[in-house]
């Protein structure tokens, strides 16, 4: 499960099988429990802007998207605009130090996918694509990886290594041996002097980060993805898999692994271990508000099952 979200006015009616009386009594003792109620609850150490716009849009209902006039809840999923109960200035923005392509599958529900999320959250650096309609990338294979599990995958602390096969003419741009033609192409260079060459280039290149500059992700259902990954404009990208994650998605695909991730979480959980693994920085909640909307689903869907005794 690569993706997916929530259409929040579905989520009202899924849980809303008992009546309006009993809806609202769910969501007026959700109002009540105290933090050490969600004590289960993963989600809640993130260090998040204030959701009290959204308890209000909530209490509120529905409302207009200000561009296409459609009646949502929070968001519109279509134009990727917040409704007009909830302020764009009261929603928090996100900086990335990477840019992000989310490749959705035509047949993915819109008020299903949390690729949403990215770019109602990080608008200057995510960008979404209908499948067919995506990019040529060939070009810049040696700046570019796709998060994907896979034989081939590889991990994020070991990208700075194995983007250096991508590099198409050069690993750097410099007047020293690692600036010319790659060493495959090189006329009478020892395999070992080679091999130490390419070892110099990777550790200096792994000491100042990567040339990573933009990252893909594939929003559909786990049973969609194989039209999108055989695609043969990302073939040949560098594949990484997010391994040691968990997801919290309450619309997990029955059958498959739980590290298979919402794209929300591929993305915020990749952002988290690129800063430590790669930027060699502490992590301090830098990218936790691209959960800001997921998180308050996620503890609205679980209370609501819990006060409708399905848990």
């Amino acid at each position: 499960q690569l993706t997916m979200s929530l259409n929040s006015s579905t989520l009202l009616n899924e849980e809303n099988s008992q009546g309006p009386k009993r809806n609202t009594e769910c969501l007026e003792s959700l109002e009540l429990q105290t933090p050490s109620s969600f004590q289960d609850n993963p989600l809640q150490q993130l260090k998040l802007a204030s959701q009290e716009v959204l308890e209000k849009a909530k209490k509120s209902g529905r409302s207009k998207c200000p561009r296409c006039s459609s009646s949502r809840m929070f968001y519109c999923y279509t134009c990727f605009v917040p409704v007009e109960t909830v302020p764009t200035k009261e929603i928090p923005t996100v900086k990335l130090p990477l840019k992000i392509d989310i490749i959705k599958h035509p047949n993915e529900t819109d008020g299903k996918s949390t690729a949403v999320h990215a770019k109602l959250l990080a608008p200057d650096d995510v960008t979404i694509y209908k499948y067919p309609c995506i990019p040529e990338y060939e070009e810049k294979r040696h700046e570019i990886a796709l998060i994907f599990p896979g034989p081939n995958s590889v991990s994020v602390k070991d990208i700075a290594f194995h983007l250096q096969k991508y590099t198409k003419k050069s690993v750097y741009d410099n007047d020293d041996d690692c600036s010319r033609e790659p060493f495959l192409k090189q006329a009478k260079i020892e395999p070992k002097e080679e091999e130490k060459n390419l070892n110099e280039c990777i550790s200096s290149n792994t000491s100042e980060g990567t040339s990573l500059k933009k990252i893909i992700f594939i929003d559909s259902t786990w049973n969609q993805t194989n039209k999108i990954i055989t695609d043969e404009r990302l073939q040949g990208l560098l594949q990484i898999e997010l391994k040691t994650r968990k997801t919290c998605f309450w619309r997990h695909q029955k059958g498959k692994p739980d590290t298979y991730l919402s794209t929300i979480e591929a993305i915020y959980y990749f952002l988290v271990d690129y800063h430590q693994e790669i930027l060699k920085e502490n992590y301090k909640g830098q990218y936790d508000n691209l959960l800001f909307f997921f998180s308050f689903m996620y503890t609205l869907i679980k209370n609501a099952k819990c006060c409708a005794g399905k848990e």
